[in-house]
């Protein structure tokens, strides 16, 4: 297996995208008598976390000739922009049901879209892509680089709010998870949808299997099986995993714009779901708000 990625590799990381990336800030909330920090990464370029794994990855080793990754979404997007901060051509491989919306953004960054009927498909055809000379596949998840790209959002949640015990992160196939355990050193609770588990099954059988995937998240959270390397670190730092309800989750995204007028899509609210819920004790928690990639239009 792929050497693990660790918590000197997060801090270089750090140094590395920091002309590329924003530094997202936190801010303290009370909810339901409860105090809670958010780390509002939604306000990150590209509109997730994602970017900060997609340049760390661009970034090291040699530069590449071209770019090629398979996404539905959030991070097709995020290495498109990476890419084009780095002026480098990319082909973005996606599945034909990848939401509208999403593939509109991957194209605005001057990255190539070529549809493929499955995801598997369009997997194939990047990774044989990437894998030719010159070439660079861009993992979504399971790649040391992006893991430690993902970190950074981990190093600037303590460095803001030293005291945070435990952090809330919604787990699609790990990469931010695993990153937040090595960059941040706190207790990491997994949330999924209940119709996108991949971490919590793999959890349950000892090893990344494969699940199904149906879930109102599944545009972001529709991993089908965890990656080898982020179910190790995750197993390993001793991760918390739990479930919530779509309708739990999309209640608890409504919640956010209600009270805060944080506008997010429903992937990001899982975190915010299970903390509601409190049935996880933290002295100081903090909930990831991950992403606002979605269309939405505010009523008159």
């Amino acid at each position: 297996m792929t050497r693990l990625p660790t918590p000197a590799d997060v801090a270089s990381a750090a140094e590395r995208i920091a002309p590329y990336v924003r530094r997202t800030p936190m801010l303290r909330v009370t909810v339901d008598g409860r105090p809670l920090w958010l780390k509002l990464e939604q306000l990150q370029l590209t509109g997730s976390f994602k970017l900060r794994g997609a340049t760390n990855a661009l970034l090291s080793g040699p530069r590449p000739e071209r770019v090629a990754t398979v996404s539905g979404g959030n991070h097709g997007y995020a290495v498109g922009t990476a890419a084009r901060l780095l002026d480098l051509p990319t082909r973005v491989h996606v599945p034909v049901f990848a939401a509208e919306s999403k593939v509109r953004r991957i194209k605005e960054t001057g990255a190539e879209v070529v549809r493929h009927e499955t995801y598997p498909d369009a997997n194939r055809a990047a990774r044989l892509e990437g894998g030719e000379p010159g070439g660079r596949y861009v993992s979504a998840y399971d790649d040391p680089a992006v893991i430690a790209g993902q970190g950074t959002v981990g190093l600037e949640i303590v460095a803001d709010a030293p005291e945070v015990d435990a952090l809330f992160v919604a787990v699609g196939g790990g990469g931010l998870a695993a990153g937040l355990a090595l960059g941040a050193g706190r207790r990491i609770i997994a949330v999924e949808p209940e119709g996108c588990h991949c971490l919590h099954a793999a959890l349950a059988a000892g090893r990344p299997v494969h699940t199904e995937v149906d879930s109102v998240a599944m545009s972001a959270l529709g991993a089908a099986q965890a990656g080898d390397l982020t179910y190790a670190i995750l197993r390993e730092s001793g991760v918390e995993s739990h479930l919530v309800s779509d309708a739990e989750l999309l209640a608890a995204r409504d919640r956010l714009w209600d009270e805060f007028r944080l506008a997010l899509e429903p992937a990001a609210a899982v975190p915010f779901a299970l903390w509601l819920k409190d049935k996880v004790a933290a002295e100081h928690p903090c909930v990831v708000l991950c992403g606002a990639n979605t269309d939405w239009t505010p009523e008159a």
